[in-house]
């Protein structure tokens, strides 16, 4: 779940400002608090972001761990190595 504190930090990410009970008090002195139309906006275009990469988080829990990929170098199981993953990918598949 993105939050008001995540889109704040994208836009602007040296603000200083706290969030409380879903308020903002801006503590920056230079920079300009965000509109709640403009932090509305970040965290929708932000949650898009996360929601088209979901394939990724899914992709890692299975892929082969790095324990595994290192012992199939070592062992000349390269071939092996990318089957498994071309496995995990096509049950996975990156939406464009």
């Amino acid at each position: 779940m993105i939050t008001k504190t995540d889109a704040i930090i994208s836009l602007l990410p040296e603000a200083s400002f706290v969030v409380r009970d879903n308020g903002i008090e801006w503590r920056d002195k230079v920079q300009t608090q965000p509109t709640e139309a403009e932090i509305q906006a970040e965290m929708t275009r932000l949650q898009a972001d996360y929601d088209s990469k979901q394939y990724q988080r899914d992709r890692k829990s299975e892929y082969p761990s790095i324990e595994e990929c290192v012992h199939a170098i070592l062992d000349g199981e390269l071939d092996d190595l990318q089957i498994k993953r071309q496995v995990v990918k096509d049950k996975y598949p990156k939406e464009i």
